[in-house]
Formats: structure tokens, C-alpha cells, sequence
């Protein structure tokens, strides 16, 4: 069965929940989030405090960065790279500082922002298997990668309250 594009009659009589621009900046809001629970989290637990066998916030963080840009790439390309591929390169050595960290957020958020604008619109309906194995529209891939990083904040979340550090407003998006 042949996905269907933007160019579909069907397709353009459907009403526009929200504009490509709109979801890149819903995305971009959680990832404002994300960094500042990364920001606040302690230096020296970010590396190495676990509650029930969880991974810790910086194998966590690393989840999100190691979905991210290759996601995205795969979505915008159709190319979809190894996870453990970052940046259309093997993966670096994993930070072992908070400040290393935020960096590779950094770079990984203006990454995000530079293949956004290689979009082709009909891309969003089209149907794939992300990373070779998830078969879903380009859409629902990106829903994913919004909705894992959201649940990891969410572990980042518990992990701060339990070290009695408030976590920043999850609905202050700015």
C-alpha cells in the first residue's frame, strides 16, 4: 500500500490540527524542560544515583539525545541511522560532567532545529519503520521521541524530589 501524501484530495480536506512550526516549538518547549531538570540536577548524582533499578538521570538524558537527531534524520531522510549513531557519527565517549552533558543537549537541540527545516511537509504522513523495526507514520515517530523524552523527565522528576530538590514547572515551557 502506497502512504499517502499531502497531494492525496482525501488529505486535504482534513482540517489542520497544528502546523509543522507548531509541533517543532511543542517538541523544542519539553526540551527547554528537560534542560533545566538536567541543570539542576546534582553534579554529583547525576552519574550515578538509581531508585528501584532505574538507569541514572545522565543514562537517561543520554536516551533522549541518542534518539533525538537520529530520529529525526531517519524521519526527514528516510534514512534511518543506529541509535547509537549521533549527529551522522559513531558515538562519542558519554560525557562524564554535567557541563559535557548540557553540552551534547545543546548541540543535539541545534541539530533538532537545523533538520526541522529539511522537512518536506508530505513526510509527516508518510508511513515507515523508524530505526528499521517501528512501522508508524513519520508523525506518530516524532510523537514517540516527544513522549520518551517526557517519560525520562518524568524518572528525572522522581529522582529530584527524592534528593528534596523541587523539579522546574513542567507546564513553563519558555
Amino acid at each position: 500500500m502506497k502512504p499517502e501524501t499531502l497531494e492525496n484530495p482525501t488529505l486535504k480536506k482534513q482540517p489542520v490540527v497544528f502546523t509543522p512550526e507548531t509541533l517543532l516549538e511543542h517538541w523544542q518547549g519539553h526540551r527547554r524542560v528537560s534542560r533545566r531538570v538536567l541543570e539542576v540536577f546534582p553534579e554529583d548524582k547525576l552519574f550515578t544515583y538509581s531508585i528501584g533499578g532505574m538507569r541514572t538521570y545522565a543514562m537517561l538524558t543520554m536516551e533522549m539525545i541518542r534518539l533525538a537527531v537520529p530520529g529525526l534524520q531517519g524521519a526527514v531522510t528516510g534514512k534511518w541511522a543506529n541509535m547509537d549513531d549521533l549527529f551522522g557519527e559513531k558515538a562519542p565517549t558519554p560525557p562524564t560532567t554535567k557541563k559535557e552533558l548540557l553540552e551534547l543537549w545543546d548541540k543535539s537541540t541545534d541539530m533538532i532545529n537545523q533538520l526541522w527545516t529539511q522537512m518536506r511537509p508530505q513526510r509527516f504522513q508518510e508511513e515507515e519503520a523508524a530505526f528499521g523495526m517501528f512501522m508508524g507514520t513519520i508523525t506518530s515517530s516524532l510523537f514517540y521521541l516527544i513522549d520518551n523524552e517526557i517519560h525520562h523527565r518524568g524518572q528525572g522528576y522522581v529522582y529530584l524530589r527524592s534528593l528534596g530538590i523541587e523539579p522546574p514547572a513542567f507546564w513553563d515551557r519558555n
